[in-house]
């Protein structure tokens, strides 16, 4: 539909067409980033969990991260590469779903574990110490599996 026949429309059937096509671009990104999904495990003492990544590299990646999504299945999550071992703080604004961040060190260590971070908010939740990537799964999968600070994550980031 070009824009002159979006123009002679009713202003209410107007920002309803727009609106579609703003969710259809958000749906079609979403799901070109899931065409790159990466294989990540979880080395815990109960076994290893297999999960496809999404990974952010680049900074416009990395902001974004998982915002406004809706559903992330539960072998999935995001990894997010920030290059150089580094303290990091992330925040849940505009994440609408509940999640768990696994920070990870440059030797692919647990280096601590926020458990179900609190959607929507603006509170800083620090690595608490120098990682190198951030590891968002649904709220509840630390647990699930039995992730402990010091477990090993194997993805090729971390040199494996």
């Amino acid at each position: 539909m070009n824009r002159s026949a979006v123009a002679r429309m009713p202003r209410g059937h107007a920002l309803l067409v727009c609106a579609v096509a703003m969710m259809a671009s958000v749906m079609l990104a979403g799901a070109c980033a899931q065409d790159a999904l990466e294989r990540l495990d979880l080395v815990t003492a109960g076994g290893t969990h297999q999960f496809a990544v999404e990974v952010m590299r680049t900074d416009a990646q990395r902001e974004r991260g998982l915002m406004f999504r809706r559903f992330l299945p539960q072998d999935r999550g995001m990894l997010f590469d920030f290059e150089t071992p580094q303290p990091v703080m992330m925040w849940m604004k505009n994440t609408i779903l509940p999640l768990d961040m696994i920070f990870i060190g440059k030797d692919g260590r647990v280096i601590s574990i926020a458990q179900n971070t609190e959607p929507m908010s603006e509170r800083i939740i620090p690595s608490g110490g120098d990682v190198l990537g951030v590891l968002e799964v649904n709220a509840g999968t630390a647990q699930k599996i039995g992730l402990k600070k010091g477990d090993k994550v194997i993805h090729p980031l971390f040199g494996d």
